[in-house]
C-alpha cells in the first residue's frame, strides 16, 4: 500500500520513516515534507493552505493516480479544518479524526466542556469572549492562573502566570494584541496547577482505546524550564512517573469517558487522542488534549516502537484496534530538538547545516528533520524548530549524552538546544 503523509515536520519524519519498515508498505509520499523527509519517500507539491473542494479533489486525484491507500493527516490545522471528512472514502483511508472530533484540539472552550460534562478531572477555569471581562476577572483573582488562547496556537498560545500584573499582559496579547491571531477570539482563564506534567497518547478507533508509551515534554524555551512555551524543546519516553496503577487511572477516569462523552454527541474519534496532564496532589487533571501525534513526542515513540505501523493505523481506520497488538524496545528514548536562533520569537531562515552525517552514524542516534529544505544541494534551516535527534540507551542519563553529543556534531548559524532534557524527574531522585 502506498501512503501519503500530509505535513513537513519531524513527527511526519518519524511517522514515514517507521510506516516505510512495514512489509505491507510500498511508496511513502509527504506533502510538503522536509530535506529529511525526501530520503525516506518523496515530496510532493499539494496545495493545502485552504481546505476547500478545489484543493482536496486534487489530493484525491493525487491518491488515484499514485495508488495511494491511506492518508495520514499529521498537523492539528488541516484535522480542524476538515481535511478527514473531505478525504474519507471507501476506496481512501484517512488516519485522523474528523472535524467535529479535532475541536477537541481547535476550540479549547468546548473542549472544557465536554470534559465538564464527562466528570473528567482538569483544572477550574472559565472562558472569556470579551477582554474587558477577562481583565477584570484576573484583577480580582489572587491566586496564579493561566491563561489561554482558545483556538490554534501551535503549542504557544499558552501563558503562565505568577501573578495579576502577568495574567493581565497575557489577557492584552491574547485579546486585545492578537499575538495568537484569530485563535484569541476566545479565551480560557484556569487555575495554575502545579505538578510534574506528562503526554499520554492514545490510539483510538472509535471504541476500543490502547494507550502508547507515557513521555514527558519539554515545553519552555530555556534550560531548568525557563522561559516562554515553544512547540516543544524535547521529550523522552517512557517515564518513570506513570506506573501501571496510574496508567489504568488516568484511562479510566480520562480517556474512556472522553470517547464516551464525544459518543453520546454522536461524533466518532478515530486517530490518536492526546492527553496532556498534570499530575497534581489529587492526582491526574487534565491541562489540555491534542488529536494527533505529539511533536517532539512522537519522534521517540515511533524509535521504540516495535510492530507494523501501517498495519495498526488501517487497524483505526476499520474500527479493529482490539485485533493488533504493540510492544515496546525496552531502552529509553530522548529526543532533543535543535532550534534557530531567536526561536519562539522572529528567526532567519537558509542557515546551512552541517555535521548531519556525522551525527546520524552515531550508534542509536535518529535523525529527524522538522524545519529543514534542500538547496543548491545543501540542506538548510526553514523554520523555528529545525531537527529532533533521538538517542536510546538503558537508562535516561545515557540517553540524553548520547542525544546532546550528536547534537555538538550538528552545526548551523544561530543553533540552540536545551542540554537538560528529562531533568525534572532525574533531579527529582537526587
Amino acid at each position: 500500500m502506498n501512503v501519503l503523509i500530509i505535513g513537513s515536520g519531524g513527527r511526519e519524519h518519524a511517522l514515514g520513516w517507521k510506516l516505510k519498515q512495514s512489509k505491507q508498505c510500498g511508496k511513502v509520499f509527504f506533502s510538503p515534507g522536509n530535506a529529511g523527509t525526501a530520503s525516506v519517500g518523496q515530496n510532493v507539491k499539494l496545495d493545502l493552505s485552504e481546505i476547500n473542494t478545489k484543493t482536496t479533489d486534487a489530493v484525491v486525484w493525487f491518491c488515484k493516480q499514485n495508488k495511494v491507500g491511506l492518508v495520514v493527516i499529521g498537523p492539528e490545522d488541516p484535522l480542524s479544518a476538515g481535511l478527514a471528512d473531505r478525504l474519507t472514502r471507501p476506496e481512501l483511508k484517512v488516519f485522523g479524526p474528523k472535524q467535529a472530533a479535532a475541536q477537541l484540539e481547535a476550540d479549547k472552550a468546548w473542549s472544557k466542556k465536554v470534559m465538564r460534562e464527562a466528570a473528567v478531572p482538569t483544572a477550574e477555569g472559565r472562558t472569556f469572549t470579551d477582554a474587558e471581562a477577562a481583565l477584570r476577572y484576573v484583577q480580582a483573582h489572587e491566586t496564579p492562573v493561566v491563561v489561554k488562547a482558545a483556538g490554534l496556537a501551535k503549542g504557544k498560545g499558552v501563558i503562565v502566570c505568577d501573578n495579576a500584573e502577568q495574567a493581565e499582559a497575557a489577557v492584552k496579547a491574547v485579546m486585545i494584541d492578537r499575538e495568537f491571531g484569530e485563535a484569541g477570539d476566545v479565551c480560557v482563564i484556569e487555575e495554575r496547577l502545579s505538578g510534574q506534567e506528562v503526554s499520554i497518547l492514545a490510539l483510538v478507533d472509535g471504541r476500543n482505546i490502547f494507550v502508547l508509551e507515557p513521555t514527558q515534554d519539554h515545553k519552555q524555551v530555556g534550560e531548568g524550564d525557563t522561559g516562554p512555551n515553544t512547540g516543544g524543546m524535547g521529550a523522552y519516553t517512557p517515564t518513570p512517573l506513570i506506573d501501571d496503577a496510574m496508567m489504568m487511572r488516568i484511562q479510566r477516569e480520562v480517556l474512556v469517558p472522553t470517547v464516551d462523552a464525544l459518543r453520546r454527541e454522536e461524533i466518532e474519534f478515530k486517530g490518536v487522542l492526546y492527553a496532556g496532564l498534570m499530575l497534581t496532589a489529587g492526582g491526574p487533571k487534565v491541562l489540555e488534549y491534542n488529536v494527533r501525534f505529539g511533536d517532539p513526542e512522537c519522534q521517540p515513540l515511533m524509535t521504540r516502537l516495535k510492530g507494523d505501523l501501517l498495519e495498526v493505523m488501517l487497524a483505526v481506520c476499520d474500527g479493529k484496534l482490539d485485533q493488533v497488538d504493540l510492544s515496546w524496545d525496552k531502552r529509553v528514548a530522548c529526543c532533543v530538538v535543535m532550534c534557530s536562533g531567536g526561536y519562539p520569537g522572529k528567526y532567519t531562515n537558509g542557515k546551512v547545516i552541517t555535521g548531519l552525517d556525522e551525527a546520524a552514524a552515531l550508534p542509536d542516534v535518529y535523525i529527524f528533520h522538522a524545519g529543514t529544505k534542500s538547496e543548491n544541494g545543501e540542506v538548510v534551516t526553514n523554520g523555528g524548530r529545525v531537527l529532533n535527534v533521538v538517542a536510546l540507551a538503558d537508562d535516561l542519563p545515557t540517553a540524553r549524552d548520547k542525544a546532546n553529543a550528536a547534537c555538538e556534531k550538528i552545526a548551523f548559524d544561530g543553533a540552540f538546544y536545551r542540554h537538560d532534557i528529562g531533568d525534572r524527574v532525574l533531579n527529582m531522585k537526587k
